[in-house]
């Protein structure tokens, strides 16, 4: 019996496409927030590049892999999870008596997320690949200290710019988050190192609840 070629589409998908393609849409859509801020009146706007600049830099310089998922499914979340956040407005705030926490909740997120960063080194990406698994620095405390660093500055944002709209922005985005944070697992979960280190770190994000 021959052997059947893999269809067009699939053959033309190939993890490094994958990877230059992820690349050049962060770059794209980094652009546009800097825009954005640029041309906003929030003094607080800046805050919104912190996290998404390292977003950036730690995807061009990451580390290339053949274990990167190519569903469809993966990528859609992939996107609207980082993509999410780009959209968010900065306007005014209607809360300032809260500005002193949510600027702690910016600052302290993102200085957890660049940790996890930093301990990834060049094994960082969006859609969900396994280029190595990492136990050391954050990745002692949650299996994903990345996302939990997000999460933190997401609710710090969301308090220094409060709105219906942003609120519908972020609650799409971390329904993607956690979805894409399963998808990860799964494909992460083929590895014997992952299986170990899931066993010695229980939760996923939040301590005590997931």
């Amino acid at each position: 019996m021959t052997k059947q070629a893999a269809p067009a589409q699939t053959r033309w998908l190939t993890p490094a496409r994958l990877d230059r393609i992820e690349q050049v849409a962060i770059v794209v859509l980094w652009v546009f927030l800097v825009e954005r801020v640029w041309t906003s009146a929030n003094p607080l706007a800046p805050l919104l590049l912190i996290a998404e600049t390292s977003v950036m830099l730690f995807v061009l310089i990451r580390r290339p892999t053949t274990a990167i998922s190519v569903r469809p499914g993966d990528w859609m979340l992939a996107i609207t999870a980082t993509a999410g956040p780009l959209l968010i407005m900065p306007g005014p705030n209607p809360w300032p008596a809260l500005a002193p926490l949510g600027i702690a909740l910016v600052l302290f997120g993102n200085l957890f997320q660049v940790w996890a960063k930093l301990s990834l080194r060049r094994s960082f990406g969006i859609a969900p690949a396994n280029r190595g698994i990492k136990i050391s620095g954050p990745y002692r405390f949650v299996r994903h200290p990345m996302y939990a660093g997000y999460l933190v500055t997401h609710i710090g944002i969301f308090l220094l710019m409060p709105s219906l709209l942003n609120l519908a922005i972020y609650v799409v985005s971390w329904w993607s988050q956690t979805l894409r944070l399963l998808a990860e697992e799964r494909l992460l979960g083929l590895d014997p190192a992952y299986q170990e280190f899931s066993k010695n770190t229980r939760w996923r994000m939040i301590p005590g609840v997931f």
